[in-house]
């Protein structure tokens, strides 16, 4: 990303996309494939978005093509990102002629959309402190990677990509050749990757994607959450609208959903531990069943199909063992301790809010629930549960209600939100659209 574009993400790109884009496509459909074919993925991809993303193709291919690379460094990183699966050398292709192809055919998909298209001269990223830093990278992973590779320059032709055509390309070609060999990222090496992306302004997932990353062990901490987590945010993923055909299968995808920066298992690990402490507490069947109930807005109404509130956390807690055992079959599970620190300042925001809810009803038009009553039970949650659980529960309810926030009071949630280390963007996303501003 430089000053005169926008951020790939904020064009609305959530993958690859480019010229990357085709080559994953092209190693997606195994080696053997010809001009025809590949022709085919590249008009696929100019297709896409309804051809704003040929944009994108067409720039790639010619950042390359008005580089002095030389054949063999061009045709080296073509073959690793696509993964061999076509050659245009094979075919009597240069791989300038092969890029020329591209481009015609991004021009030809934008000239749909306006007649008058002419591509734009390129404009290559060269950001010299990029440059570095992605060669060092490079540099980080060249013996694992030539050893990997059957392309004796690979690791000398990625490098000229970065410094002598696009820094931008030249990482995402970087990125390709690793998940095309299968080469292991270290998780400390697969960070400094991200941030890398990040300055280019990739969507995280073209870094992670299809990347073969070394991960610690199974974490419960708060590292790399920057929203909400555990049993309230699989409430929240139960809000009305939610598509799965049955809740446990909604249950199963929420399982899943450890984002870009946490070993995989976390997110299952972090529900499980929340959902066993509701289960190993004292909170009667009613009490659970109105907290879940309140929290999706009535969304998954377990009630309807004849659930109990532990019943239904039985079944939560299952899914994230199940899943843990797939994904994770060396972590241990361990009871959650019981922790109180926090708990009489989470008791006085949820009191202090009492008076709001009286009055209010979650889902007021179907089976109402009084939010007096909720509020009733968010306090059992933190004396008898959790505080943390508790005060998460209840910013969920304070977002169903829509009750309003003084400044004041979303400070205190702050800090409060602090001391538990809750991410930066918990309470953006929950609660500070409530905030009253005098």
């Amino acid at each position: 990303m430089t000053q005169e574009r926008l951020a790939y993400y904020q064009l609305g790109y959530g993958e690859d996309f480019g010229l990357t884009a085709l080559t994953e496509r092209l190693a997606l459909s195994g080696s053997g494939t010809g001009p025809a074919a590949a022709m085919g993925y590249a008009e696929e991809i100019a297709d896409r978005s309804e051809g704003e993303e040929a944009i994108e193709l067409g720039e790639d291919a010619r950042r390359l093509m008005a580089s002095e690379l030389p054949e063999r460094v061009l045709s080296s990183v073509w073959l690793a990102a696509s993964g061999h699966a076509f050659d245009p050398g094979e075919y009597g292709l240069s791989s300038r002629g092969w890029l020329k192809r591209i481009s015609e055919v991004s021009a030809a998909r934008l000239r749909q959309n306006k007649r008058s298209y002419t591509p734009p001269p390129v404009k290559p990223v060269r950001d010299a402190g990029l440059c570095r830093a992605v060669v060092a990278e490079i540099r980080a992973t060249g013996p694992a990677l030539a050893g990997a590779s059957a392309l004796p320059e690979l690791v000398d032709a990625l490098e000229q990509v970065v410094t002598g055509a696009d820094g931008d390309l030249g990482m995402r070609l970087f990125l390709r050749a690793l998940k095309t060999h299968a080469v292991p990222v270290p998780h400390e090496q697969y960070g400094r990757l991200q941030a890398l992306g990040r300055k280019f302004g990739f969507p995280a997932a073209v870094v992670h994607d299809g990347l073969d990353i070394t991960w610690p062990p199974v974490s419960t901490t708060r590292q790399g959450i920057t929203q909400d987590f555990g049993l309230s945010r699989l409430a929240r993923l139960f809000t009305a609208g939610w598509h799965h055909r049955t809740p446990r299968a909604a249950v199963e995808n929420a399982v899943t959903g450890d984002g870009y920066e946490r070993p995989p298992g976390s997110e299952a690990a972090v529900l499980w531990k929340d959902t066993r402490r509701m289960l190993d507490s004292s909170l009667s069947d009613d009490t659970i069943t109105v907290l879940w109930l309140a929290a999706t807005d009535r969304g998954c109404n377990i009630d309807e199909y004849g659930v109990g509130g532990r019943q239904w956390l039985e079944q939560v807690v299952e899914v994230c063992e199940e899943h843990l055992s797939e994904i994770a079959p060396t972590y241990v599970l361990v009871a959650p301790t019981t922790r109180t620190d926090g708990g009489d300042a989470v008791l006085r925001e949820i009191r202090e809010m009492t008076h709001l809810a009286a009055g209010t009803k979650i889902s007021p038009a179907f089976h109402p629930l009084e939010g007096t009553t909720v509020m009733d039970a968010l306090e059992q949650v933190v004396t008898q549960v959790d505080p943390d659980l508790g005060f998460r529960l209840f910013l969920r309810t304070v977002e169903v209600l829509r009750l309003p926030l003084t400044e004041e009071q979303y400070a205190r949630y702050e800090n409060l939100a602090g001391r538990f280390q809750y991410g930066e963007d918990h309470l953006l996303f929950t609660v500070h659209h409530l905030v009253q501003h005098i």
